[in-house]
């Protein structure tokens, strides 16, 4: 039966896919020798190992929409989920090497992206925690199937720089936010009536009313 082992070896960033991605090449072990396995049909739940790296304060200001005051991050600070990923490990004999393509949301109303946006330098821990099924051949040649087991899992230290290359690619210069229809009608309407030509002019804008208002009013 099937004993496997995996590792994170290395991540980048995926330049030219559908979707901001990062690529982690991933190693996968047997540890039964000779046994030939046929395909893995692998599911991997990633997670964010918050508690296990310090914080600056610059970075405990940013992430306060998170975790709140840095005063209770005792109490608030626990795994967040990242993502869900699938992919087939093809035929192999020992070990092989993988590409593990994670897609990266950049919505600012997805916990995730406001973690990684708030972070300053450093690395992100990860944790990778496998399922899924494993198609091999058994001892008397027929073809079996098992259940990677519940505890497989890796750890890896993912280079902050990687997902800031990766959102820079996909967004440079630029990023999504995401609003409620009306909330964006208003704004939309706000722009035509003002007749100003591009978002960033009309945020602007406001800005500075909204400025003007608080040094009247201070």
């Amino acid at each position: 039966m099937p004993d496997l082992g995996f590792q994170i070896e290395h991540a980048e960033t995926v330049p030219y896919a559908a979707t901001p991605t990062v690529c982690f090449r991933m190693r996968v072990v047997n540890g039964t020798a000779g046994e030939k396995l046929h395909s893995i049909a692998l599911r991997c739940q990633i997670q964010l190992e918050v508690t296990k790296r310090k914080y600056t304060a610059e970075e405990q200001k940013k992430l306060r929409d998170l975790f709140g005051e840095p005063e209770r991050w005792s109490q608030t600070l626990r795994n967040m989920l990242w993502t869900h990923v699938s992919s087939v490990v093809p035929a192999f004999l020992g070990e092989t090497t993988v590409q593990l393509q994670v897609p990266c949301s950049f919505d600012f109303n997805v916990g995730a992206t406001k973690y990684f946006y708030g972070l300053g330098q450093g690395e992100i821990p990860l944790l990778f925690q496998f399922s899924g099924s494993v198609f091999y051949q058994n001892g008397d040649g027929a073809l079996s199937v098992s259940l990677i087991s519940w505890d497989k899992e890796a750890k890896f230290r993912l280079p902050l720089q990687v997902w800031r290359e990766t959102m820079d690619t996909y967004y440079p210069n630029s990023a999504w936010l995401c609003l409620r229809r009306d909330a964006f009608d208003r704004l939309y309407q706000y722009k035509v009536r003002n007749g100003i030509p591009t978002w960033e002019q009309t945020l602007e804008r406001m800005f500075e009313v909204l400025e003007a208002e608080e040094t009247l009013t201070s």
